[in-house]
Order: structure tokens, then sequence, then C-alpha cells
């Protein structure tokens, strides 16, 4: 099968329907993956800060330095919601700062080295995002590459695809201005693949975001993908709309299911796509049926929680709500980190 053009993509979003599209991304993900389960991994995203100057319009989440609901999450308070992820099976923590003025590079290092010491390879660390990584670096006076190895150092093995939303400079200048341009993203993603770092590739729709867009996007994710090999795999979801400066309403669950078997299609390079059960809930393991083969179960995302989005504590609950599906959900370990190119 010839490699899916921009046009031809465009094309498939524009006329396809969606029983079309989920026979081919289903034969597409056949030649990944050839058997009848769908991989998922128990984790927790923990917010260390709700403080940033980042002003992203679709963030329901954040507040400025001041706010008297500001905080900053302290070792201990960490350690109680990774002990709670581990009492529970799960095997990953994702840990998201946001752009806080004054957390400088020391004080992830102090908190990745007491976690490494603490849990050992028992968990995995996610984060920071690499836009967050890029300001800590600023923040720091020094270059992204020093940040990233100082951190690698401290026990830090992944960089998440967070953070990239929509990677085309006109809608990054709409949405979310001061979290770089195009280039400086997948710039940074490079500067951490190269470093051997493991990174994961996301993208996040409904913002109003033509489908030109989309292409666009995924386009950059390929790109690099044919030039390094780094991501382990991809995660798409959809833009939350309750509480933020943005507003809307939330994209169908079809737009959803016909982008991610479109990205399954586009994203021939990249392994593994995952299904998004935390903003699709009980529809998320449809997408297992369009293209992807992994989903995670989220124990906590606040900013995505603040933002409508329904956690679903019961992972009984989720993995019959795959079965349902047809698909047998086996548990997982994260992923191994690639080796780039």
């Amino acid at each position: 099968m010839s490699r899916l053009s921009d046009k031809a993509t465009i094309n498939l979003f524009k006329n396809s329907s969606l029983e079309e599209l989920s026979q081919l991304a289903s034969e597409a993900k056949l030649q990944h993956h050839p058997d009848n389960t769908a991989s998922y991994v128990i984790m927790r995203i923990v917010s260390l800060t709700n403080v940033c100057v980042a002003d992203c319009v679709y963030c329901a989440f954040y507040r400025r330095p001041g706010d008297k609901d500001a905080y900053v999450l302290t070792q201990d308070q960490i350690f109680a919601k990774v002990d709670q992820l581990v009492e529970r099976g799960g095997s990953m923590v994702a840990m998201e700062g946001g752009f806080h003025p004054k957390l400088k590079v020391e004080h992830y290092e102090t908190l990745f080295r007491a976690m490494r010491e603490r849990y050992g390879d028992r968990i995995e660390i996610y984060g920071p995002t690499i836009v967050e990584a890029i300001w800590i670096a600023k923040s720091s006076k020094i270059s992204l590459e020093d940040c990233l190895k100082r951190l690698m150092a401290a026990g830090l093995r992944w960089i998440p695809g967070g953070g990239a939303e929509i990677l085309t400079d006109e809608w990054r200048k709409k949405l979310s201005p001061k979290k770089y341009s195009v280039a400086e993203y997948i710039n940074g993603m490079r500067t951490a693949q190269r470093l051997g770092m493991g990174t994961t590739a996301t993208m996040v729709i409904g913002f109003g975001e033509p489908y030109e867009a989309r292409v666009e996007h995924l386009r950059h994710l390929r790109n690099l993908q044919d030039e390094t090999g780094g991501f382990a795999s991809f995660l798409m979801w959809t833009y939350q709309s309750q509480n933020t400066a943005l507003g809307g309403s939330v994209t169908s669950n079809d737009d959803y299911l016909r982008t991610i078997a479109i990205s399954r299609l586009y994203l021939d390079n990249i392994p593994h796509v995952r299904a998004s059960i935390l903003t699709q809930h009980e529809k998320g393991p449809e997408a297992l049926l369009y293209g992807a083969n992994d989903f995670d179960i989220p124990l906590e995302d606040q900013v995505t929680q603040l933002a409508g989005a329904t956690i679903e504590n019961n992972t009984d609950q989720v993995l019959n709500w795959v079965r349902a599906r047809g698909l047998t959900p086996v548990m997982r370990q994260p992923f191994p980190i690639p080796a780039c190119k």
C-alpha cells in the first residue's frame, strides 16, 4: 500500500464513511499488531503545580502566580499520589507543571532523584512535556540540551508529546502563542530523541481547526519519525471546553473516530496508536476498532477534569468496555524507549 499523500488524506476526511475508515484502519493496524488484543497501562497524571503563565485559551486548570488557590505540591503529596497508583497496579506517572516562573531545573532534578530513590523502576516517569522543558531551560538560563541531560541524570527517561495541540503556527498563535513555534516544538523533540530519551506524539482536536490543519500536524510528526524513529506511540484526544476562555463545545465521538482512523493510516511509521478513555469515556474503546491498539486507564488528570472530562476509576468497568468490542485487554508495562536512527 502506497503512503498516504496530504491530498489523499484530506479526501479521506471529507468523503469516506466511518465504516470504510474502520475497515482501512483495522487492516493497517494488523500490520503492526496481528492479534486480537488491546494493550493498556494504569497511570496517573500528577499536576505538580497549577501555576502557569502560558495563558492558553483552552485551559481551565491554570492559575496565575499569587492567586489564592495556586499551589506547588510537596514531595510528600506527590509520593502519596504515586503510592496510590502503585497500589492499584499502575506503572506510569505523568508529571505536568506548566510554565511556572520560579521553578528552575534544580527543582525537577531534586524531585526526579527522590522519585527514583523511592520507587526505582517500579514506575516510569513521563514529563515534563517538551514545551515545559524548553520553558525550564530558558528560565534556568541553560540550553535545552543541558536541561534534558540534567533531568536524565536525575532519573527522567521520557518526554511526552503534550503541548503539541495543533502543530500549525497559525493555530498555535490562536490557542497558545507562548508555547513556542512548530519548529521549536519539533526541534525540542528531536533533541530529546537524539539524547536517547523516549518520546510520544500527541494531537488535540476540536478547537474548530480545519482538516488541513490536522493533516499538517500529522505531517510534522511523520516527517520527524522518518528522520529519527523516536516516537513510541501516538495519542489523540478532544478539547474539553468547560470553564475555559475559549469556550465552545466538544467535538463528536464520530469526529474523534474519523481522525484516529486517518491518523493510523497516515502515521504508518509509528507502531502504537492509543485510544483516549479520558476524553471519550465509555466510547473510548470504540477507537480500538478504528486503528488504535492501546489505551490507558488514568486515575487522575486535573487539567482535563476541570474542563469537563470524567475519570472512570473502576478498572474492571473500562476493561469490560473493551471486551464488549470483541477484544482482549492485556496489561503492559511502559513501552521500551525506541532506538533512534
